[in-house]
């Protein structure tokens, strides 16, 4: 955590160009006191994205009221050296010091700044860490899978229905894919029981793979492998089961299940709003996804939910969730638009107000209030 007062600011003027799909008031979760006065931000390092929400708590949860998100790639070639190259430290610490502009213009008073899978990965992932905070003054918290994933699901656990009281949510990264099964109880938050996480993700497989665009034998090759890596997931929760009962609904938070949504919706131009919270059916999925194959990389570039940034990104993701589609067919997939940062900034909030005090006087990392009751990783 880190109070915004005496930050190193980054270069005056380093905020344009940057937009971010939640910048639009969301309110989420239900905080029963905040601190007054008090302006929060979250920033989100991964392998593929910087991204960063501002907000003032309310009491219907918080408001954002400013943000920033720009694929970094900061992983970019991870997976072939070990390391996070010059070039891809360079752009990130640049939006970093975007970051750190906005920060001291809204006046944050207390922030946590987590990276995740490239930082986690990397031999030099701490050496960039410490270059961060000596050139933008923003300290990163390198955190761990497990705790991303709970991160992430307390901050998209109120789209999930009652009808079901059991829950697959998933997040599909640029270096990981994060995998949590919970039962929903009468607490606000699910009981997490069961953890996977895979060291795949669309960065991840599409440079693996030789680039975004995948012939219909690698994306087969690559869903294969990714449902043989969850198989003992599935043998130990038995989740097959409980879908089986009609007792299981999915949750998928990520850049490929938005960019489906809003491909879905037929979207001229992404929108957040719309695209939060809705529910696809599987059969669409397929149509998607198989239309998004059948596309060249200009065609997708030219896609205004996709870009040119995510074009040779978006078929790895679609073969990342086919394959847990395939291997536990709820049928519908609801689309959360809302995750890390989310958690971040109801942590940050709901610590402050359960210490009676700053969150600068502890350096602790934000424990989710929800129980859990097993954690596995794959």
């Amino acid at each position: 955590m880190q109070r915004g007062k005496g930050r190193t600011a980054g270069r005056a003027g380093n905020t344009g160009g940057a937009s971010d799909k939640g910048a639009d008031g969301l309110r989420a979760g239900s905080l029963r006191h905040h601190a007054c006065g008090e302006t929060y931000a979250a920033v989100d390092l991964g392998t593929n994205n910087c991204r960063m929400l501002i907000a003032h708590p309310d009491a219907e949860g918080f408001r954002v009221i400013d943000s920033f998100s720009r694929i970094t790639r900061l992983g970019e070639g991870l997976a072939v050296t070990g390391s996070l190259s010059s070039t891809a430290q360079v752009r990130t610490i640049d939006a970093l010091k975007r970051c750190a502009d906005k920060m001291d213009r809204r006046g944050v008073t207390v922030s946590r700044n987590v990276a995740t899978e490239a930082c986690r990965r990397a031999v030099n992932g701490q050496e960039f860490i410490a270059r961060a905070k000596e050139e933008t003054g923003i300290s990163l918290e390198c955190i761990s899978a497990d705790e991303e994933a709970r991160l992430a699901l307390a901050g998209c656990a109120s789209l999930l229905t009652r009808d079901q009281p059991y829950a697959l949510v998933f997040d599909i990264g640029g270096g990981s894919t994060e995998l949590l099964w919970v039962k929903l109880t009468d607490s606000p938050y699910p009981c997490i029981e069961g953890f996977a996480t895979l060291p795949l993700g669309v960065v991840t497989v599409a440079e693996a793979c030789g680039g975004g665009d995948l012939c219909s034998r690698t994306y087969r090759a690559v869903m294969d492998h990714v449902t043989a890596s969850l198989r003992p997931f599935e043998d130990r929760h038995q989740i097959g089961l409980a879908i089986a009962r009609g007792e299981a609904q999915m949750l998928g938070t990520s850049g490929t299940c938005t960019t489906l949504g809003g491909l879905h919706l037929g979207l001229g131009r992404y929108d957040r709003a719309a695209v939060d919270g809705i529910c696809i059916d599987f059969s669409d999925i397929t149509r998607l996804t198989r239309s998004l194959a059948g596309m060249s990389h200009r065609q997708r570039a030219d896609s205004p939910c996709i870009g040119p940034q995510r074009a040779d990104l978006v078929l790895a993701g679609c073969a990342i969730l086919e394959a847990i589609c395939a291997l536990w067919p709820m049928g519908r997939l609801t689309v959360a638009d809302r995750g890390l940062r989310e958690g971040m900034l109801l942590g940050l909030m709901g610590e402050t107000d359960l210490l009676g005090q700053s969150p600068t006087v502890s350096r602790r990392p934000f424990t989710p209030v929800f129980p859990t009751s097993q954690l596995i990783a794959i």
